[in-house]
């Protein structure tokens, strides 16, 4: 396609300019009107269709992304400059469709983020809902599925059982961060059981005497003589779980349940650290 200029027109256009050479930024903006004027039109005739502001703000990261994908590269072998090229789309005189000011795109671009995070809050479903628990155990997890997932509440759950060898084993496992990083449906659907693992806080196996013991994102594990002590990582207060210690900030309950040998949780109603002045 023959354009109706060339370099030395451009060029010629810069020199007419009737305004101090030494003011840059009025030539910028006067050069950025001419220059729209002459190609904007032949550019506006090939793309009429205007992209809806909804799918530009969900189609690009940043404003200057968007800014970029309406600059072509004859605009910037003429203008030398990709700033005035993007100010060329902001004003309107390039890229297709209407003008979508910045401050229109960042509102857009949260108001968007906004209803995703809602939608992904709406589709995610408890993994006890809509089961029907018999076990007491299995009740007490459902009850605290919800507080544990949204952090309002930890749940520390103390195991003891038989594996799957038929060896004795114990364990301390941080219920919100099993909620997070598994699964968790099978426990409730009947089809697994809730056993402790290497990777818990601490595991441990009778009859091999295998032990180990881990900190999570909700708690650091502290070892202090005969002592097992877990810190809750937000506001610092500390687990002791010897049966004969008081739990202090924590809640022990024993929980009967026809799954399990023994369990007990511990439960922990998180709040962030305050600095006293």
């Amino acid at each position: 396609m023959l354009l109706p200029f060339s370099e030395h027109w451009l060029y010629n256009l810069w020199l007419r300019l009737d305004v101090d050479q030494s003011d840059e930024l009025w030539r910028d903006q006067i050069l950025v009107q001419q220059v729209a004027m002459v190609t904007g039109q032949q550019d506006k005739m090939e793309d009429n269709a205007a992209s809806a502001p909804d799918n530009i703000v969900t189609g690009f990261n940043t404003y200057d992304d968007f800014l970029d994908s309406q600059i072509k590269p004859l605009d910037l072998y003429y203008l030398e400059d990709e700033e005035l090229a993007r100010q060329l789309v902001e004003l309107g005189y390039r890229g297709s469709g209407g003008v979508l000011k910045r401050e229109e795109f960042e509102t857009r671009k949260a108001a968007a983020e906004a209803s995703r995070q809602a939608k992904n809050s709406q589709q995610r479903t408890l993994a006890s809902a809509g089961k029907e628990l018999k076990d007491n155990f299995l009740k007490a997890l459902a009850e605290r599925e919800e507080a544990n997932r949204s952090g309002k509440m930890t749940s520390i759950i103390f195991i003891r059982d038989l594996n799957s060898l038929g060896q004795e084993v114990s364990g301390y496992i941080d219920y919100s961060d099993r909620l997070k990083t598994e699964d968790c449906e099978p426990y409730f659907s009947g089809k697994k059981r809730l056993m402790p693992r290497h990777t818990d806080l601490s595991f441990y196996n009778w009859e091999t005497q295998i032990s180990t013991s881990n900190s999570s994102a909700n708690y650091h594990v502290m070892a202090e003589n005969t002592a097992l002590l877990f810190q809750n990582r937000l506001d610092r207060k500390i687990l002791n779980v010897d049966p004969k210690a008081l739990p202090g900030d924590f809640s022990r309950t024993p929980v009967q349940s026809s799954l399990n040998i023994q369990v007990v949780i511990y439960d922990h109603i998180t709040r962030r650290k305050t600095t006293h002045t």
